[in-house]
């Protein structure tokens, strides 16, 4: 009977013997377990996260490109996003020269940027999309409709990688023309220049403007300008003429010539009316359109939108809410002209 006792006795030692040994082990194992674990967040925690690159797309030179520049900047600041510290940006400018744009384009899609920022018309956001059908492309500026162009199948659901903020501006060339007959009511011949390569100048001389003009009891005469050459001939055509307003639609070219058109206009006394409020500030009369400050301040929501992982595709195209009447008094005592106080009082900003 002692024996037997013993012999449990000494059994159940060697069983508890053996529970604390594998007891240990576990310990040990769950240890090492915790160890590589905290290794790896330790790991994780020390590799510098990817900051995200931005390519900005311009149909401008660095200086006139400033103001937006700054503008965006703000707008991504406020999202959280400082450049230099965890965004980069990289700026590519066609200054004024249209033939660039592709390249351009190309040289942002081989940086592998993660979004591309198309600032300008038509031919700036198809030389983008041209360029890839992978990185989003968030556009921003005038053209025609961008479902026409074919940029995006509707404005809800863009259904490809481009989004952004749409300005059509030619629709309101009938606005514009209705306006400066109001500040200048001596107008009766308007002279327009366009750049027949620009698809919404096209628009605006084609449809828009001719039916406006019919309405207003105005008359419309359009003249062509192809390159920078052929400003001084319609210039001079212009003086024989002797029209008594001008409008400029706008486009690349017209942009890039801009003291030129305004010099002209000022020397010539004619006022004028124009699709960019920069034009306006610059000693053109009158601008009516979309407040771009606040287009502007749209594409730092796109920007992040996408890279919190949002598809463009899924992302609604949006369109102005806020249009601006700028008026220059300068330009209107230049030319001779006496804005009505009931244009003034309507004006957002008047330049004096």
């Amino acid at each position: 009977m002692r024996d037997r006792t013993r012999m449990r006795s000494l059994s159940f030692r060697s069983d508890n013997r053996k529970s604390k040994i594998q007891n240990r082990k576990l310990v040990g194992i769950v240890a090492l377990a915790v160890a590589f674990a905290m290794c790896g967040a330790v790991a994780q925690a020390q590799q510098p996260k990817k900051v995200p690159r931005l390519g900005y797309l311009s149909n401008l030179d660095s200086a006139r490109e400033s103001t937006r520049v700054e503008a965006i900047r703000r707008a991504l600041r406020e999202l959280g996003y400082i450049e230099g510290q965890n965004i980069a940006i990289e700026y590519r400018y066609a200054e004024g020269k249209r033939d660039r744009l592709p390249e351009l384009a190309a040289e942002l899609v081989r940086l592998r940027v993660d979004i591309i920022v198309a600032l300008g018309g038509d031919p700036l956001i198809l030389a983008a999309k041209n360029a890839t059908k992978t990185i989003p492309i968030i556009m921003v500026g005038a053209g025609i409709d961008p479902v026409k162009a074919g940029f995006v199948e509707s404005l809800a659901r863009p259904g490809g990688n481009v989004t952004g903020i749409t300005n059509p501006s030619g629709e309101l060339g009938g606005k514009r023309l209705e306006l400066l007959k109001e500040a200048v009511p001596k107008v009766a011949r308007v002279a327009v220049l366009y750049d027949p390569a620009n698809p919404p100048n096209v628009l605006d001389v084609k449809e828009v403007l001719p039916a406006a003009a019919r309405a207003l009891g105005l008359t419309v005469r359009s003249w062509e300008i192809r390159a920078a050459d052929d400003f001084e001939r319609v210039f001079a055509a212009l003086k024989k003429e002797r029209p008594d307003g001008l409008y400029v639609p706008g486009g690349l070219l017209m942009l890039a010539n801009q003291k030129r058109l305004v010099g002209f206009a000022l020397k010539s006394q004619l006022p004028s009316a124009y699709n960019r409020r920069e034009d306006v500030e610059a000693g053109g009369l009158m601008y009516y359109g979309a407040d771009r400050a606040d287009s502007y301040r749209r594409v730092g929501y796109y920007v992040d939108k996408i890279l919190q992982g949002a598809k463009p595709a899924d992302v609604p195209v949006e369109q102005p809410t806020k249009f601006e009447l700028v008026i220059n008094l300068k330009a209107a005592n230049q030319s001779g002209a006496t804005v009505p106080e009931k244009v003034l009082t309507r004006a957002d900003k008047v330049i004096k």
